[in-house]
C-alpha cells in the first residue's frame, strides 16, 4: 500500500506536541512507557537495553501495517466512491 506522507508527517507531529513541555521541549525517542506498553502486549522487544532500536514481533508488525493502511494508506477512486455508499 502506498501511504500519504502528509498524513505521516501530521501524525507525528501530533504525538511531538502530545509527549512535549508546555515550552515545546519534544524528546526525540519514544515515550518509554509507551514503549513499555507495547512490549508487555507483546508487539515489540524489550526496549529497555542499549540498543537504539527495537524490532517488532511478527503480531506487531502486522497489527502495526494495518493500522497504518488505515490511517495512512492513499486511497484510489474506486475506494473513495465505495467508502461514501456505506
Amino acid at each position: 500500500m502506498e501511504y500519504d506522507d502528509k498524513l505521516i508527517e501530521d501524525a507525528v507531529l501530533a504525538l511531538l506536541a502530545t509527549f512535549s513541555s508546555d515550552s515545546g521541549n519534544a524528546w526525540k525517542g519514544f515515550d518509554f512507557e509507551i514503549m513499555s506498553r507495547l512490549h508487555e502486549h507483546g508487539f515489540i522487544s524489550d526496549p529497555v537495553n542499549r540498543n537504539k532500536s527495537i524490532w517488532l514481533t511478527e503480531e506487531g508488525l502486522e497489527r502495526g501495517r494495518r493500522i497504518a493502511d488505515q490511517l495512512f494508506g492513499v486511497k484510489t477512486q474506486g475506494e473513495l466512491e465505495s467508502n461514501s455508499d456505506t
